[in-house]
Order: structure tokens, then C-alpha cells, then sequence
């Protein structure tokens, strides 16, 4: 206010004014976003090759992505900012929110309405497994009445087989994937209902030989996501977005892009 007031020119003090005000907006633009991500609760599951542990440190194809976009966007988060808790507890806290992040999430109609979808992280199969000595053969899913079925709870498998009419009694729900390997080879259920990969990851993790399994009906042809409780802001979805994006576009030296990368680094799992 003095300085307006000693005969200096009111249009060159509005000026000076109004770059302060663009100076500073500027100055704050990237910690608001980083701010809006750090704001986030990011929950996930054991689910290799996706989201796992090794050596207690959790990483996997998913991880790996959205540590790019923290990154990218200059987000103060990294992989230790990452809750792992069993999908079905993980599921039901995206679903109620508050600004909650869950993944890998198969995307079916049932779920379409319930979150909000940043991806696609990489294509998936949710398949029916069984021991090969069982020589279990289905056509149709209407061959299940006389199976039992194990399932992670709130998982899309569980979802698929109800979804198909299985009778409830006949399904064995678990809270843990290597709980349903060791079931299946002991034969305390008859099949596994599961993503492929993931389930053969964790065939292989219990000792067992996953050339003794097979996939006997695919259940469902999918993508896997990101998925974000309703609540969260459209600019930070779109921002995520961009840096899903940007990773499967931008190439190294080499032609390769930072995603074709990644899934390399976990071909053997």
C-alpha cells in the first residue's frame, strides 16, 4: 500500500504485482501435484510377477511402474509408502476410500462402477487349475457341481466362478494365494481359480514342480490396473495416467521403451 502511494506508476506496481503472483504460482505448481500423490494411500497384494517381495522389499512389474511415475512427477513417495494386506481387506478399503490406490485389479463390468481406472498395467488371464494326475476336462463351466474351487477372497476369481452360478458351499475361500497351491497339491480342492502367471509363480515358490499343473478353462480374458477409490481428484487420475502413459511410449538409446523394459526384468518370475 506505501509504495502505491509515493507517485510511482500504479500500472508498473500492478505489473510487479501480478509477476510476483505468477512467480510464486509457478514455484508452487509442482509440490501441489507431488502433494495431491503423497495424499494417497497405495495398497497391493502379493501377486508376482506384478506385486511381490524379494528380500523383503516389494517389487514387480506394477511396482515398478508407478515408482516411474512418483518419480516423474516428483512425488516424495517411494516403494516403502506401499501398504501390502490381503486383496480382500486391500479391495473392500479402495472400494470405501478415502483416496485409496489399489493394484493390480482385473477390470470386469461388476467392478467398472466401483473405481476409478489408470492403465492398462499388462493383459491377464484368470484360468481354473488343476494337477494333471486329476485329468480334469470341462467343456462348460456346468461340469463344476460336483468340484470344489479355491479362491482368494473378494478376488476376480472368485467373483468369475460365482458370477457363473458355482454353488457357494463348493468354494473354498482363503485369504492367502500359497495357501491355495499347497491345497491343490495335496488335493484338498479341486481346482484353483486364478490369474495364470501368479499362480504359477506361487506353484513354483512352494517347492512344487508347476509342470505337474495345467489350465483347465480360462475364465476370463482381461487387463490389470491401477485402480482409485471414486473419491480421488479427476487431475490426479489424469495425471498417473500421462505417466503410465509416458513409460510405454518414450524410448532409450535403444529403441526400447522404460515398459518393454520392465517386463523384461521379470520374465524369469
Amino acid at each position: 500500500m506505501s509504495d502505491l502511494s509515493r507517485g510511482g506508476s500504479a500500472m508498473e506496481n500492478i505489473r510487479s504485482i501480478w509477476l510476483c503472483c505468477l512467480l510464486v504460482i509457478g514455484g508452487l505448481i509442482a509440490p501441489i501435484k507431488a502433494s495431491e500423490l503423497d495424499s494417497l494411500s497405495y495398497v497391493t497384494e502379493l501377486y508376482p510377477p506384478y506385486n511381490f517381495k524379494v528380500d523383503g522389499q516389494l517389487t514387480g512389474i506394477a511396482v515398478d511402474m508407478l515408482l516411474d511415475v512418483f518419480k516423474n512427477s516428483q512425488a516424495k513417495l517411494d516403494r516403502k509408502d506401499i501398504q501390502v494386506m490381503p486383496w480382500g481387506r486391500a479391495y473392500q478399503c479402495a472400494v470405501k476410500g478415502p483416496n485409496v490406490v489399489l493394484f493390480s485389479t482385473t477390470r470386469t463390468s461388476h467392478r467398472e462402477p466401483l473405481f476409478q481406472w489408470v492403465g492398462p498395467i499388462t493383459e491377464t488371464r484368470v484360468v481354473l487349475i488343476a494337477r494333471k494326475s486329476r485329468n480334469i476336462q470341462l467343456s462348460s463351466l456346468a461340469q463344476l457341481k460336483d468340484l470344489h474351487i479355491g479362491v482368494i477372497r473378494d478376488d476376480i476369481g472368485e467373483q468369475m466362478v460365482l458370477s457363473q452360478g458355482v454353488d457357494p458351499n463348493r468354494i473354498k475361500r482363503v485369504g492367502k494365494a500359497s495357501s491355495l497351491a499347497k491345497m491343490l497339491d495335496k488335493g484338498r480342492i479341486d481346482l484353483w481359480a486364478y490369474e495364470e502367471n501368479a499362480a504359477n509363480w506361487f506353484i513354483r515358490q512352494q517347492g512344487f514342480n508347476h509342470q505337474d499343473f495345467e489350465s483347465v478353462y480360462t475364465l476370463h480374458d482381461s487387463q490389470l490396473y491401477f485402480t482409485f477409490s471414486k473419491d480421488v481428484p479427476a487431475s490426479v487420475i489424469a495425471e498417473v495416467q500421462q505417466g503410465i502413459d509416458r513409460i510405454k511410449l518414450e524410448k532409450n538409446h535403444l529403441g526400447q521403451t522404460r515398459y518393454q523394459e520392465i517386463l523384461q526384468n521379470y520374465l524369469t518370475y
